[in-house]
């Protein structure tokens, strides 16, 4: 092989293992905006996908365990938030993973930033745990969310935990999600 094809081939593997690894988009759509020019900060119409109705939904169970204690969510908000650049970034600062976590509270508030935060909260839809540890969410577009939400040991003391898993909602279909 010659030295001008060997140096060809060697950029090209540069820029492909530089490439996003979101996974590809859900069959017939994208999975929200594309990232914006402002590289993660906070735009609404980064969020816009996110606001309409859609035919999907989010239907989940809080099923965290540690060791033998389990935890439940019995009566805990549970908020669905549209992934954007913004959000992505916020998950890794506040829970250390864009997927999922499982955080105490106190730690996910320790890392909160301490100064006003921007206006998304018109983008987040909510959801109350019912008494089974169950949650659902109707009406969702297509596209990738953050499922959050707070779970206590149940018939044991310890500290609140404060759970996050990311969903992809495609084709209109219910996604399931076990937090």
């Amino acid at each position: 092989m010659s030295r001008a094809l060997l140096s060809v081939v060697a950029v090209s593997a540069a820029v492909a293992a530089c490439a996003p690894t979101m996974g590809p988009p859900p069959p017939g759509g994208r999975m929200g905006p594309p990232p914006p020019a402002s590289g993660g900060a906070f735009r609404a119409d980064d969020f816009a996908w996110s606001s309409g109705t859609g035919r999907g939904g989010v239907v989940g169970q809080v099923t965290y365990r540690q060791g033998q204690v389990r935890f439940g969510c019995s009566g805990a908000s549970v908020v669905l938030t549209p992934e954007t650049p913004w959000t992505r970034q916020r998950m890794i600062m506040l829970y250390q993973s864009p997927e999922r976590a499982a955080q105490p509270v106190e730690a996910v508030r320790a890392r909160t930033p301490a100064g006003p935060s921007d206006d998304y909260s018109a983008f987040v839809r909510r959801a109350t745990c019912d008494s089974t540890d169950r949650f659902s969410f109707t009406g969702v577009p297509d596209g990738a969310w953050y499922v959050i939400t707070t779970a206590r040991p149940v018939a044991h003391s310890g500290q609140t935990m404060a759970l996050m898993r990311r969903v992809v909602v495609r084709n209109g279909r219910v996604a399931n999600v076990e937090l």
